[in-house]
């Protein structure tokens, strides 16, 4: 039978966590909880990044191997590229952190990120009892949450005799805001949007996420808060193709962009600097847009 938990339950001390994905987002995501008590897990399909975490190494720059060490000596952390390793922890918080690729033509490759959970067998996977499955990072279209609760969520729940998503299972998206190595805005100062397939959801996750964060901010939905995320990168990919433009364009000129950036920030409303430089500001950020096609 199924444990029916209130949302508030996640404001609760020592929760089991499992974070999915052990990278640049997902590790400091799972050091933060276990810093703040909690009892974390994560999991990663790279062993090498396990043997790592397990040692306490550290194989980020900016993630100081004496954080790693300390909360595995004190068995708040520990890390696993076994999926069953997490299994009994299906009532407490999965929140996932794996990058959302993109298949040929530029289609968002949504069934690499549902894989760890599609394969999982529902008396043993995330959807065992009452739980949070929150995606923490990886970006969508517009939508994509619901459509994981109708294709994932809703059938492994009702295979492990659990029919009620809004009690027993709980399905929220929180993007990421991850600026790694950046000293003024760490996770724990940066705000975070919640947002739930239904209210007990968005509850749980706020619950979850108010013990991390200084801020939590929530949303109407998970549609909201995808859009939210969408419109942070996408508004970052157009500026910074803009003023990449512009700096071909002053070379050709003879005009010193720099210059010409300097000058226009001096207006004190309307107006953000952009930079010129290689790529993009990440790997996301070109790939983003086409979640709106």
């Amino acid at each position: 039978m199924p444990i029916d938990r209130k949302p508030e339950f996640f404001k609760g001390a020592q929760l089991k966590v499992a974070i999915i994905g052990c990278g640049y987002v997902g590790l400091p995501l799972a050091l933060r909880f276990a810093e703040a008590g909690h009892k974390v897990t994560g999991f990663d399909t790279d062993p090498n990044k396990i043997n790592m975490l397990n040692a306490g190494r550290s194989y980020i720059e900016h993630i100081p191997q004496t954080k790693i060490q300390q909360f595995v000596n004190s068995r708040h952390f520990g890390a696993t590229d076994g999926f069953y390793s997490l299994e009994g922890r299906g009532r407490h918080p999965h929140l996932r952190a794996d990058a959302t690729g993109r298949a040929p033509r530029a289609r968002p490759e949504l069934c690499r990120a549902n894989s760890y959970f599609d394969s999982a067998e529902p008396a043993e996977g995330p959807a065992r009892g009452s739980g949070i499955y929150d995606v923490s990072r990886n970006h969508g279209r517009v939508g994509a949450a619901n459509l994981r609760k109708e294709w994932l969520a809703l059938p492994h729940c009702r295979r492990a005799g659990n029919d009620n998503v809004a009690c027993d299972f709980w399905l929220a998206f929180s993007p990421e805001r991850e600026d790694p190595g950046n000293k003024q805005y760490g996770l724990a100062q940066i705000p975070k949007v919640v947002g739930g397939v239904n209210p007990p959801s968005g509850r749980a996750a706020q619950s979850l996420y108010a013990q991390v964060v200084a801020r939590v901010v929530p949303v109407s939905s998970t549609r909201a808060a995808e859009m939210a995320k969408l419109l942070e990168n996408i508004f970052r990919c157009v500026n910074i193709a803009l003023v990449n433009e512009l700096k071909m364009l002053s070379l050709r000129m003879g005009i010193d962009i720099w210059e010409v950036i300097d000058a226009a920030s001096t207006k004190p409303f309307g107006f953000m600097p952009f930079y010129p430089g290689p790529g993009l500001g990440g790997h996301c950020i070109p790939v983003d847009p086409y979640y709106l096609s």
